[in-house]
């Protein structure tokens, strides 16, 4: 959890200080469906894409022992193996970034998931090898949360 947090912010504050940041380097989707629904369309449209959820980490827990009232909130990591694998080799620069990763929480009668866009590490890394994964991983994600957004 603070791993995520801390990322988010050192994204921020790198972004925010930069002359060419944009105002969509975050996307959030709201979903009139419960939690669970949404969860389980998020994940068949991570799967759908080829990527695999490694990873979901709960943080509700963690807010509400700090006092915090929360309801279900969950942060879900993911990627494919290999590609991983072998970014990490070849930039281990990227290794706080990966996996890729959506937050999904309730909201009332709401589902929200919020997620950094991966094209938006392009100002990070401007290495022009690394352009092509980051577009997919864009167009990816999109369609992901799209599915989400348009699933009844």
């Amino acid at each position: 959890m603070k791993i995520f947090f801390h990322l988010i912010l050192t994204f921020i504050i790198v972004n925010g200080l930069s002359t060419s940041a944009y105002a969509d380097e975050m996307s959030t989707v709201r979903s009139d469906r419960d939690f669970a629904e949404t969860m389980n369309t998020l994940q068949n449209a991570i799967t759908q894409r080829g990527y695999t959820v490694s990873k979901v980490q709960r943080v509700d827990v963690g807010l509400e022992a700090k006092g915090y009232k929360t309801d279900k909130y969950r942060v879900v990591f993911y990627g494919k193996a290999n590609e991983i694998a072998t970014l990490v080799k070849n930039y281990p620069q990227l290794i706080p970034f990966l996996p890729l990763s959506v937050a999904i929480f309730a909201e009332g009668n709401q589902t929200i998931l919020t997620t950094i866009r991966p094209r938006s590490f392009e100002t990070l890394f401007p290495d022009a090898a690394l352009q092509t994964t980051f577009d997919l991983w864009d167009r990816d994600l999109i369609n992901i949360l799209d599915e989400v957004r348009s699933s009844h």
